[in-house]
């Protein structure tokens, strides 16, 4: 991966892949970086692939928090410009999913499908989000309880807590606060809603942090929209259940000619 140098700050992205394809742009969440979509990158090898670690994640630049949900967003279209790409499928994990969904609804000249895992319109109600901004500036992410979250109650036994781990561990303190900021206020119900175009939606069947019912009225909420149960799946089922993650992820892609 190398930096890309926009005109306000660099983002550490990366474009693999053979041209001639139709390109997928991988979105993380919070407190993750672009290695979460490591073990997929074999499944993806017939596309061209954007992915990219989200301003104070992995190896781009921190800004000040906190950060607009507007601005993420935005960040993500220019890496798009920047690389020339067009009628994209956009895949949005966890919270990255909110930003995947404000690219939709912004740019349908770029995106002609979206896939969501872990996802919903918004996480939580704002003083949810206030009581956890509080405790992230006071001390920090507190890693075991994320680790629990993202990798569910058995997760000191996953085989991949020390990747995980290493992503929250990279992850600055304004990634985590500018990030949250820009989450706690984040609803696009009404508009995900007014969205029409191929969407699919991936839950790991044993998600605690975003429950598959959660996930499944996402789904309900775009016409059309179809939605997959990864079962014994959490909440990062590309790198935990790889294999039920991309049958149906290239399922779809076949489906709606994006190969």
């Amino acid at each position: 991966m190398t930096l890309v140098w926009l005109a306000d700050l660099r983002l550490n992205a990366e474009l693999s892949g053979p041209s001639t394809a139709p390109p997928v742009v991988l979105i993380h969440g919070l407190g993750l970086d672009a290695r979460v979509w490591q073990a997929l990158m074999p499944s993806l090898v017939g596309h061209p692939v954007l992915r990219l670690d989200l301003r104070g994640h992995g190896g781009s630049d921190t800004p000040h928090a906190p950060y607009a949900m507007g601005a993420l967003i935005r960040d993500v279209e220019r890496l798009i410009d920047h690389f020339g790409l067009t009628g994209t499928v956009v895949l949005g994990a966890g919270e990255g999913g909110l930003i995947a969904q404000g690219l939709a609804i912004k740019r349908l000249d770029l995106v002609r499908g979206l896939v969501l895992t872990g996802s919903a319109t918004r996480f939580a109600n704002p003083s949810v989000w206030e009581t956890r901004l509080a405790r992230l500036r006071d001390g920090g992410p507190d890693l075991e309880a994320d680790c629990a979250a993202l990798l569910g109650p058995r997760w000191r036994q996953s085989p991949v807590l020390a990747e995980v781990r290493a992503m929250l561990e990279t992850t600055r303190p304004d990634g985590w606060t500018g990030f949250a900021a820009a989450i706690a206020t984040a609803d696009f119900y009404k508009t995900t809603a007014t969205l029409r175009l191929p969407t699919l939606v991936l839950a790991g069947g044993n998600d605690r942090k975003t429950p598959p019912d959660l996930q499944r009225e996402l789904a309900d909420l775009v016409p059309g929209a179809g939605f997959h149960l990864i079962r014994g799946g959490g909440h990062l089922a590309m790198l935990t259940h790889t294999a039920g993650f991309s049958e149906p992820l290239l399922g779809f892609l076949g489906a709606i000619g994006h190969r």
